[in-house]
């Protein structure tokens, strides 16, 4: 006999189209969301280049737009791509340069930071403090710290080295750009289909990265004469890493800082790195906490939680360059669940605005006990 018991988790909407009951559903849906992220972070090398690639391509929309009003498209590509490649040279011949020489005179600054934690700790156990063995060897051990410089240096070099294929992507990107609103019309069937959507999307990170580069480039100029004011070493160095890493939200600016800071303590002493942070600290709260918010406003709609684990999310799915990714990602995420309405709720959790108090709904008059009615009418 067939068992009625328990009947399949299934809910019928209509007369012919049966649907899974809430859970099931959630389930199905977590499980295809794991297979996507475990494929997007297996298939990083390949999506890497094109996320950077499709970037630039909406930043370099602009420029592509004006000249094609007054050049032929294919001249218009073809200056676009030339301004690209001009900005990337320029990068690349600047930060290696200085990347050598600040890692050939590594070891001399190595040096003088080890006399100045052995001048420390000798302080500190005439207080009275004792120090292991281990710990100390630990502190006054530079090798580390000349193997981390020199592999953050081949990390940068790595993700620099593939800027020939993300050159190579955005041409076919901008020869395309012209051309994917009828492709998308002609892909659901409909002339008349309201990309509204997709146009929104390219806005809003468009507008996202145009401040973003901007206010990364005046940081990178503030930091690079402050440091140069003080008589720090390659000031051009720690302006170009503060313009890079003000591209990664909440910590880039902190980790800009680091090493300019301890440089400074190296050559002049607690003075110079006191001023250093200062001016650190003046510029990135003038530009992230004054300037920024200013231009940008709240068009982006992210809350500051959402900023640090998007940060995290895709630092760890893409590798470091996903956190320069992180935030315009994650727009275009929210961007796209807004206008579904299954998934318009996840949007309204990554949204920063509070949402209005819910009014109460209005109290319901009680229900009278059927047999208290039955017998109020017999009496």
């Amino acid at each position: 006999m067939r068992d009625t018991a328990f009947p399949p988790p299934i809910i019928r909407t209509s007369a012919s189209t049966p649907a899974l009951a809430p859970v099931p559903r959630a389930l199905l849906i977590a499980a295809a969301a794991v297979v996507v992220i475990a494929g997007m972070r297996a298939a990083a090398p390949v999506l890497l280049p094109a996320a950077l690639a499709l970037f630039l391509a909406i930043l370099n929309l602009p420029l592509l737009r004006w000249l094609t009003k007054r050049v032929p498209a294919v001249v218009a590509i073809v200056i676009v791509v030339l301004a690209n490649v001009g900005v990337l040279s320029f990068l690349l011949l600047v930060l290696s340069r200085t990347l050598t020489e600040f890692v050939n005179t590594l070891p001399t600054y190595l040096l003088r930071l080890q006399d100045l934690v052995l001048s420390v700790l000798r302080e500190l156990e005439r207080r009275g403090l004792v120090i292991p063995p281990d710990v100390r060897a630990d502190l006054v051990n530079p090798t580390a710290v000349l193997d981390v410089a020199r592999t953050t240096v081949r990390g940068i070099m790595s993700v620099l080295a593939t800027a020939l294929l993300v050159l190579i992507i955005l041409i076919f990107m901008l020869a395309e750009a012209s051309g994917i609103p009828a492709k998308i019309r002609l892909a659901v069937g409909r002339t008349d289909f309201d990309i509204g959507r997709y146009a929104r999307i390219v806005d809003e990170v468009q507008r996202f990265l145009g401040i973003k580069t901007l206010i990364s480039l005046v940081t990178g100029c503030l930091v690079g004469v402050w440091v140069w004011m003080l008589g720090i070493d390659f000031p051009l160095l720690w302006g170009l890493v503060a313009y890079l890493l003000n591209y990664i939200p909440a910590i880039g600016s902190v980790i800009a800082s680091i090493p300019a800071i301890l440089l400074a303590l190296v050559q002049f002493g607690v003075s110079h790195a006191i001023l250093v942070a200062c001016g650190y600290l003046a510029v990135n709260v003038g530009m992230g906490n004054l300037l920024e918010p200013h231009l940008m406003g709240r068009r982006l709609g992210l809350s500051a939680l959402v900023v640090v684990l998007s940060l995290i999310f895709w630092g760890w799915v893409l590798g470091p360059v996903g956190m320069f990714l992180s935030v315009p990602l994650t727009v275009m995420a929210k961007i796209m669940l807004e206008n579904t309405d299954e998934f318009r709720w996840v949007a309204v959790l990554l949204d920063s605005a509070r949402p209005a108090s819910v009014a109460p709904e209005p109290a319901r008059p009680a229900i009278a006990d059927p047999a208290l009615v039955q017998g109020r009418e017999t009496l």
